[in-house]
């Protein structure tokens, strides 16, 4: 009498079976498939060992968060030409939604357009350096007129002739 084959066994080879098993397992898989040791997915990936052991055995609690698992697990499926999206998707099935927040344009604008640029960075109003050039100009060129540096030519009125020595 032959033996019935796991549950695990036949699983992988049907896309609805690598989904059964999970993210982890299916990069395990996929990594074991494309005959890559955890070592040479570490180094390539700069994943440490203990990031990646923890992902392929799905503990979530050793793994950062949010975004950063997302990330994660983006960048482990395009190494191993994945369905990134597929994949993406089982993350959200087993840790809840991963995907970023959108933000409400309403709450950017709480701060209100005067103190905040587009980038979100303090907008800076140069009108006091301005003023502060302006007059170290204008002190100076009335300097330079009356140390006599200034040709004639170009003081066309009198009364900037007559503060010349």
């Amino acid at each position: 009498m032959t033996q019935p084959l796991l549950k695990e066994e036949a699983l992988p080879e049907s896309p609805a079976g690598m989904a059964a098993m999970g993210v982890g397992a299916t990069l395990r898989h996929l990594r074991e498939a494309k005959g890559y040791s955890p070592a040479e997915v570490s180094a390539r990936l700069k994943f440490s060992n203990r990031q990646l052991e923890a992902l392929e055995t799905e503990q979530w609690d050793r793994l950062p968060g949010g975004m950063s698992l997302r990330g994660f697990v983006k960048n482990y499926g395009r190494f191993l030409d994945a369905d990134v999206d597929a994949l993406l998707v089982m993350l959200d099935g087993q840790v809840g939604n991963t995907a970023p927040k959108p933000v409400s344009i309403s709450s950017a604008n709480s701060l209100g357009p005067a103190d905040l640029s587009i980038q979100g960075e303090p907008v800076h109003r140069p009108w006091g350096w301005i003023i502060v050039i302006l007059i170290l100009l204008f002190v100076a060129g009335f300097y330079a007129i009356e140390r006599g540096w200034v040709p004639d030519s170009w003081l066309i009125f009198d009364w900037l002739k007559s503060l010349k020595k």
